[in-house]
């Protein structure tokens, strides 16, 4: 009788093993389901996503031209802006790492020829968020765009050999 008990448990533990193992199709279905809920981001690490693109607050102080080639040695370049959405979501991203609005590099630079800006990643300058005044070139040595300025949080021309910490972008 007890070898019988015993059989019979050994056969119970075996199934249940096997179906656990192999799960049926609706087992199989649940499991597609909750992997599909989980939700999966281009961006790793110290990346955030926002509109299919990954970016990082890089708290360290750099100049400009070394702040735009430390986010080139992670496969990005200083943020390009491309609407207020974004400002507020690079924004978002440097009050949560600083507590506060710090004065940021983004990739914006007119370096080459005054008053030609341009994104260091060759998007389209096509967004604009100017303090008042400003670009202005005081001193005639600001050719790099630095975000909250001011009381208004805006944009500024600012001389690029100035260290500040910055803003990192690359595609998701």
């Amino acid at each position: 009788m007890k070898t019988l008990a015993v059989s019979a448990l050994v056969c119970a533990l075996m199934a249940l093993t096997r179906a656990a193992a192999f799960p049926g199709p609706k087992a199989a279905n649940d499991q597609a389901a909750k992997t599909n809920l989980v939700k999966r981001s281009a961006c790793s690490g110290r990346w955030s996503e926002f509109n299919g693109r990954c970016f990082h607050y890089v708290p360290r102080p750099m100049t400009w031209a070394k702040a735009e080639k430390n986010c080139l040695s992670m496969g990005g370049n200083l943020a390009s802006v491309h609407d207020v959405t974004e400002y507020h979501e690079i924004q978002r991203l440097i009050m949560s790492a600083s507590y506060e609005y710090k004065e940021t590099w983004i990739g914006g630079s007119d370096a080459q020829e005054e008053n030609q800006w341009f994104w260091s990643d060759g998007s389209p300058f096509n967004y604009l968020n100017w303090c008042g005044g400003e670009p202005n070139n005081a001193g005639g040595n600001q050719h790099c765009l630095q975000v909250n300025h001011g009381a208004e949080k805006c944009w500024d021309d600012y001389q690029c050999s100035t260290r500040k910490p910055s803003v990192c972008v690359k595609k998701a």
